[in-house]
């Protein structure tokens, strides 16, 4: 199955919850509308938006590891939590990122030397075009909704 990561959106109400009571975090995952599945493509983007294997750099930086860890373990470890005002600066910093730097930043043999999961990059810019640029659409979009909402957000990887 491998490492997967989703993210989920939290109202006010939901923020509250989960601040009262972390050990629920884990049920939030269900699947709906207000989640994002980016399947395997996350340390591949996280790479793209850092520079760096697992380090957190800039507005975007946090959009796929960063935040609070919070509850339990869902299996490789806790999900982390993104505040309100979090979610906006990276909804903001993710604005400022186009297909040309994403492109300009793409290097299979640097990725793969790296060892981005999930190993895949020799493929070249098929794994670009096809499986990291609409992911990263997605990953932008989500957080411009939820900041758009004023919504926290929670990422998991499991």
């Amino acid at each position: 199955m491998g490492m997967i990561f989703n993210a989920r959106r939290l109202s006010a109400e939901e923020l509250a919850a989960v601040l009262a009571d972390p050990e629920k975090v884990g049920t939030l995952f269900q699947g709906g509308p207000d989640e994002l599945d980016l399947d395997k493509a996350w340390h591949g983007l996280h790479y793209l938006l850092n520079g760096t294997t697992y380090e957190v750099r800039g507005d975007a930086g946090p959009a796929i590891i960063g935040g609070d860890p919070i509850g339990p373990d869902l299996g490789m470890g806790p999900a982390r939590l993104l505040m309100p005002d979090a979610v906006r600066a990276v909804a903001a910093g993710l604005d400022t990122v186009d297909e040309a730097t994403l492109r300009a930043r793409f290097d299979p043999a640097a990725m793969s030397e790296a060892e981005i999961y999930p190993h895949i990059w020799d493929d070249g810019d098929d794994e670009f075009d096809s499986y990291l640029l609409p992911n990263f659409t997605a990953l932008r979009d989500f957080y411009r909704d939820a900041a758009a909402s004023g919504d926290a957000v929670l990422l998991a990887v499991t």
